[in-house]
Formats: structure tokens, C-alpha cells, sequence
């Protein structure tokens, strides 16, 4: 499955509203740590099921940003029904993304 580009505009009807949970991954492209982490973003959502993959571009989405008061990034939010129900700060493996959505 496609990673999903989520902006202020649609975030609402892709992330908020979804059926099955959404893992969201938040970045910036000057950041060297989202820059080795996206890749193992990538690979969970081409193996996704059951669950659907997004990401949020720090820079452009300030407002996303500032809502769920990420201090760092990269941070991977799990939301389910609308709501946050995982979190993660920082590079982490494939098996710790997959383990999130577990």
C-alpha cells in the first residue's frame, strides 16, 4: 500500500476518520534521522495490512505539529478511532515500527 501525504487539508478525512488504524510518520527533510527512517517507513507500508501508512511534513503542517505536541522529530504516531494510542521519538528498527502497531 501507498504512503499516504497527509497535509492540514485532508488530515482530518485520512488519519482522524480512517476505518483501520493509521501509523503517521512525522518528519522534515533536513533531519538526518527521518532521512535513515524513512525507508523503514516505506517497507511497513508496502508489507501494510490491516492498517494504513501516512506521513507529515514538519515544515509545511506546523499546525499538526503544534496539536500533537511532537518536540522531536522523527516521531511516529498510531492512531486508532480517531485518537493517538502509540507513540515513538526518534530512529527506531522495523520490528520496533512493526511492534507499534501491534
Amino acid at each position: 500500500m501507498a504512503v499516504k501525504i497527509i497535509t492540514s487539508e485532508n488530515f482530518e478525512a485520512e488519519v482522524l476518520n480512517a476505518k483501520e488504524p493509521v501509523l503517521v510518520d512525522i518528519w522534515a527533510p533536513w533531519c538526518g534521522p527521518c532521512k535513515m527512517l524513512s525507508p523503514i517507513v516505506d517497507e511497513v507500508a508496502e508489507e501494510a495490512q490491516g492498517f494504513s501508512v501516512a506521513k507529515i511534513n514538519a515544515d509545511e503542517n506546523p499546525d499538526l505539529v503544534n496539536k500533537f505536541h511532537v518536540m522531536s522529530i522523527p516521531t511516529l504516531l498510531v492512531f486508532k478511532n480517531g485518537e493517538v494510542v502509540n507513540k515513538s521519538v526518534g530512529l527506531i528498527t522495523k520490528d520496533e515500527v512493526k511492534a507499534l502497531l501491534a
